[in-house]
């Protein structure tokens, strides 16, 4: 599974939170390793650093082998939560889909 980590100019990207991320997701999403060829994470700040509740945000968008993309959005306080919440909303959303395509549906 390759992970790639993007950020918009408003956050401090650097090789430390880079890394955080990629280790984040890939231990919430390490079960579906073998169907994801590509995770692409999108971190922004809505609010250019001037503070707010729940301004920073986190797009993941997962490629399957065989399907098309899926992704998912999330807010928080943190880019560290937002990275956390759409993990878990795209871990959700994988076991949907593939427990459908195992499932026959």
């Amino acid at each position: 599974m390759h992970i790639e980590v993007r950020t918009d100019s408003n956050i401090a990207g650097g090789e430390g939170l880079t890394e955080r991320i990629e280790e984040l997701v890939r231990h919430a999403l390490a079960r579906f390793g073998d169907h994801i060829t590509t995770l692409e994470v999108h971190l922004s700040d809505a609010n250019a650093g001037k503070g707010g509740q729940d301004d920073k945000h986190c797009v993941i968008e997962a490629r399957l082998e065989g399907r098309r993309p899926t992704a998912v959005k999330h807010e928080a306080a943190t880019v560290e939560k937002a990275a956390k919440g759409a993990a878990d909303k795209l871990k959700r959303s994988l076991e949907t889909i593939l427990g459908k395509l195992r499932d026959g549906h």
